[in-house]
């Protein structure tokens, strides 16, 4: 019998292509949908599960970094008692993320406002806060700014308002269980010019020192642990 080999030739190449195709599809069909591709040769980029993380880190809606549960809030509320707002705090990084919002018809007057940590550890409407004690020195540190500093609030015409900042001069084992304060005026931060004086002195005096001239304290918060 004669062989045809061309025919045989022909018919082992196309099972070989078949074969080939196949380890492919194999290949294919074991890799993990929606993996992201790399353009380096030699690499495999990492799989991401619907259970994994992002690279990065995790952030909240005020993009700030998420802590795992390490909260501290404060309810604030306004000389006659009422719930006008709320503070958060929380580590952002090597320092303290402090998110503050006040909800309209707060009674607070349009404009910016004072805005600091206290010693205290009440909220009394009868005294007008002053149960809230001064601002809040840490352990080790005097003079100013003072360890309870913070930015102004600004407060919109319907008594509204929110910012978001953070401080390195606290952390939140240093805040348990104090207070935080909002101003009648704005934060001068001490910052007097010397052509100014007062009893004779050039700069920013003694009170204004210590408090910034933020005036009464028409909001008051107790910090403590998130619930």
């Amino acid at each position: 019998m004669t062989v045809n080999s061309k025919a045989g030739s022909a018919t082992m190449r196309a099972l070989a292509v078949l074969a080939s195709a196949g380890a492919v599809g194999l290949a294919l069909a074991a890799c993990t949908p929606n993996e992201p591709t790399t353009s380096e040769k030699g690499t495999t980029p990492a799989v991401q599960t619907g259970d994994q993380a992002p690279q990065g880190g995790l952030v909240d809606a005020d993009n700030i970094p998420a802590s795992g549960g390490q909260t501290e809030t404060a309810s604030l509320i306004n000389t006659d008692g009422k719930s006008i707002g709320e503070a958060v705090f929380r580590p952002n990084g090597s320092a303290l993320g402090v998110t503050v919002t006040v909800k309209a018809g707060s009674g607070i007057p349009a404009g910016f406002h004072a805005m600091h940590i206290h010693s205290g550890s009440t909220c009394n409407t009868a005294d007008k806060f002053v149960s809230a004690g001064g601002h809040l020195q840490v352990d080790g540190h005097t003079g100013h700014p003072s360890s309870g500093d913070l930015v102004s609030i600004n407060i919109l015409s319907d008594g509204s308002g929110s910012t978001t900042t953070s401080t390195s001069a606290v952390d939140l084992s240093q805040i348990a269980n104090k207070t935080i304060i909002i101003h009648e005026n704005a934060d001068n931060f001490a910052n007097i010019p010397n052509r100014y004086t007062s009893n004779g002195q050039p700069g920013p005096d003694e009170e204004t020192m210590s408090t910034g001239d933020g005036g009464a304290r028409l909001a008051c918060g107790q910090i403590s642990a998130a619930q």
